[in-house]
Parts: structure tokens; C-alpha cells; sequence
């Protein structure tokens, strides 16, 4: 999505610093409309009222349910396939049977099994790091550490990481709608082709089994299919890696809490508060009213898109007390980090445990990390829905012995 520039809201200054600018706003106008090129949306960012529209069941993921029923089925979707056949793109009861076919893939207790092999993959990548030179750790660390993952969970082969990386950043971040659609096709076109692939010589991973689901009889079409691929393999490491990164800023600018990471029973906190101050999705997808109707005692007109930010809500001082404040002794109960209701983020149980073995291990093999770059220099990426450098250049220092955590 591209916004225009305006006076308080997607401008330079939000790029980098988005926070600031969802706090004034949520203190001046927190139901606010703000302008896009494709348009009008409004913006949302006190607590209550995102955790209510999260669930609120008039505001639709499809833009055709706010037109009339005899309309619908003539509307073309709000994006070009197969990005308008994803999880977040649809209502029930097509969501609710697409994500019914992989949410066992996605529960706490297999993602815990996964546990020894991220710790692994982890471990490969830091050892083939330099201590003495800056690396950035977007390219090296960040991104590879899930895509990894992702791509094991899913069953696909080795792939141009690099190029990956970039049709993806192409399809969240904010560019041109031709550069997004040929990003699209060009990612169908691969996963198609390994759809064919999977259907001749099915493996035990994910994508056969979502192939054996459909011809066994679950009414999955191979654009559904590619759909659901697509969206694991973007959001299967955009989140993490975007995470991952903010974190490590973080804990290098304030290292509040960092002994936290070393012992299994306090990790968890430190990676809850990390979640809520960071919120690595800072702005929920759009929704669409299906009638006229009230956020925040402001009327919103049928057919208004609206844009719930879970960024603007972490951090919302009736939530929580000094919200701004990085403190992993809080209470988080409650944080939209992954969002609320039917939609709430498949993978958060994926995103937690990547954090907290890519962030431990990081900072247990190089206590010395340090920053290469000045703060100010850095670029962010111009996306309404993450907040990341582009890159982030550390020197990582000398490396302690694989298994022994430093002294703090």
C-alpha cells in the first residue's frame, strides 16, 4: 500500500520512528482518517477500540462484502491472485476451512518439537559469521534464521534466499502496483510449479499435506493451494526476521533485562515484553465496513476501509502503565502483538520460538555485540504494516564457546 504524504501520519518521520506518531495520534484523533493513493482509510489506534474491531464481525477482510449482495459476485477481489485467495484476505467460511487445514501444523506443542532444529540452524549460521568485521544482520542473520525454518516446516527446497527475500519485501513494503504484481506472479509461478512437484513425489511436510488434503476430497484448488504457500512462506519470516532485528537494536541500546535470555524460565517474559513494546506487525491488514457504523464514537461509512494498528494500541497508557517504558517485569496479558479473534497470527507460537533461541543464541556466542553504524544513518523500510531497518550493520566481537552463556 502507498500512502501520500501527510501533515501527522505516513511521512519521513514515521518511517522511522512510527510510534511517535501513533502516540500523537492516538492522544489528538484516534480514529482518524488518513490518506492513501488508493484512497481514504481510518486509522485506529487506541487499545480498546483495536481490540474490539479485531473481532468485530462488520468489519470484513473482502472489500466485496461491503457492497451490496447482488453486486458481489461480478466485483473483481481487492488484490491480483493468488494474494486475494490468502488467509488474510477472506471471511468466513472460507477462512474458517482454509485455516482449519493447517492450524494443527501451527499448535504450541509442535512448534516446540521444532525447538532442536532452529537451535541448529542457529547455531550453523553464527558459526559461519566473522567476529571482526561489520556484517549486516538483516542479510546474514535475521531473515535466513526463519526462512530456514519455513521453508523445512512447508517441504520446499533450497531457493534463491536473496531473491525471495526481495519479492517479498516487494509485496509488504510500499512500491508501484506493477512491481507488486509482477512480485506476485513470479512467486506463483514458483510455488506452482512445486505444487506439481509435491503432487508427483509427496513428502511428509506441509505443502503435501495440504496436496493430499485436497485430493482426498477438502475442496482445496491448486490456487488456494499457492495461496496458502505464498502467505506461510512471507509471513513465516518477514515477522520473525523483522523481530529478531528490532530486538536486537533494542537490547544493544538498552540491555534491561538481557541476563533474562539465558535461563529457560524467565526467556519468555523478556520475549512477551519485547512483543508488546516492538509490535513487529505494527498495523493490521485492512478491513472493510459492511455497514455503517461507530469506532471510538466515530461514524464510519459502509464501505470505508479501515486500518486497526496493534502498534498504536501496545502501547496505549490506558493499556498499560508508561507504555513507552521497555520493562520485561510488566504484565503483557493482553498485547496485540498478534492480533485478537479468527485472525490472530497462525504462526505466533513459530515467531516466539525463533525469537527466543535466535536472539539467546546470538547474544550468548557474542556478548560483545556492538553496533557499526550510526543510528541516525540507518533506512527503514517504507512499509504501513512493519517497521525494520533495511539493514543493520553490527560487529559481533569475539565469540564465546557454543554452550556456555556469558557471565552477567
Amino acid at each position: 500500500m502507498t500512502s501520500t504524504t501527510h501533515e501527522d501520519s505516513f511521512t519521513e518521520d514515521y518511517w522511522r520512528d512510527p510510534h511517535e506518531t501513533l502516540a500523537r495520534t492516538r492522544e489528538t484523533s484516534p480514529v482518524r482518517e488518513v490518506e492513501f493513493e488508493t484512497g481514504p482509510t481510518w486509522l485506529v489506534t487506541r487499545y480498546a477500540d483495536v481490540r474490539a474491531g479485531l473481532t468485530d464481525e462488520r468489519l470484513a477482510k473482502d472489500w466485496r462484502s461491503s457492497l451490496p449482495e447482488d453486486e458481489r459476485a461480478s466485483a473483481p477481489p481487492g488484490l491480483p491472485a493468488p494474494m486475494s485467495h490468502m488467509l488474510t484476505s477472506l471471511d468466513p467460511p472460507e477462512h474458517t476451512r482454509l485455516r482449519n487445514l493447517v492450524v494443527q501444523a501451527f499448535t504450541a506443542r509442535r512448534i516446540a518439537e521444532l525447538r532442536p532444529r532452529v537451535e541448529a540452524v542457529a547455531a550453523e549460521l553464527l558459526d559461519a559469521l566473522p567476529e571482526d568485521e561489520p556484517i549486516d544482520l538483516v542479510a546474514r542473520y535475521a531473515i535466513i534464521l526463519p526462512m530456514v525454518v519455513i521453508c523445512e516446516l512447508l517441504g520446499v527446497p533450497d531457493i534463491d534466499r536473496e531473491e525471495f527475500a526481495r519479492l517479498s519485501t516487494v509485496l509488504i513494503d510500499e512500491c508501484p502496483e506493477p512491481e507488486m504484481i509482477l512480485a506476485s506472479t513470479r512467486m506463483a509461478d514458483y510455488l506452482e510449479g512445486l505444487v506439481a512437484t509435491k503432487r508427483a513425489a509427496p513428502d511428509k511436510a506441509l505443502l503435501s499435506a495440504l496436496i493430499t488434503a485436497s485430493d482426498e476430497g477438502d475442496r482445496l484448488s491448486d490456487l488456494e493451494i499457492v495461496a496458502m504457500a505464498m502467505l506461510l512462506l512471507m509471513a513465516g519470516h518477514e515477522t520473525t526476521a523483522v523481530f529478531i532485528t528490532n530486538s536486537v537494536r533494542a537490547l544493544l541500546s538498552d540491555p534491561t533485562g538481557l541476563d533474562r535470555l539465558y535461563s529457560p524460565a524467565s526467556a519468555p517474559s523478556l520475549i512477551e515484553e519485547l512483543l508488546r513494546w516492538l509490535s513487529p506487525a505494527i498495523n493490521a491488514s485492512l478491513r472493510f465496513a459492511t455497514e455503517d457504523m461507530e469506532i471510538g464514537g466515530v461514524a464510519i461509512p459502509r464501505g470505508a476501509s479501515v486500518m486497526l494498528s496493534t502498534g498504536g494500541a501496545n502501547r496505549d497508557p490506558a493499556q498499560y502503565p508508561a507504555p513507552t517504558t521497555f520493562d520485561p517485569d510488566r504484565d503483557t496479558t493482553g498485547h496485540l502483538a498478534f492480533g485478537h479473534g479468527i485472525h490472530r497470527c497462525l504462526g505466533a507460537a513459530l515467531v516466539r520460538l525463533e525469537g527466543e533461541v535466535g536472539l539467546t543464541a546470538l547474544f550468548t556466542r557474542f556478548p560483545h555485540m556492538r553496533t557499526a553504524a550510526d543510528p541516525t544513518t540507518l533506512t527503514f523500510r517504507k512499509s504501513v504494516h512493519v517497521h525494520a531497518p533495511r539493514t543493520f550493520p553490527v560487529v559481533l566481537g569475539p565469540r564465546t564457546p557454543q554452550q556456555q552463556p556469558p557471565q552477567v
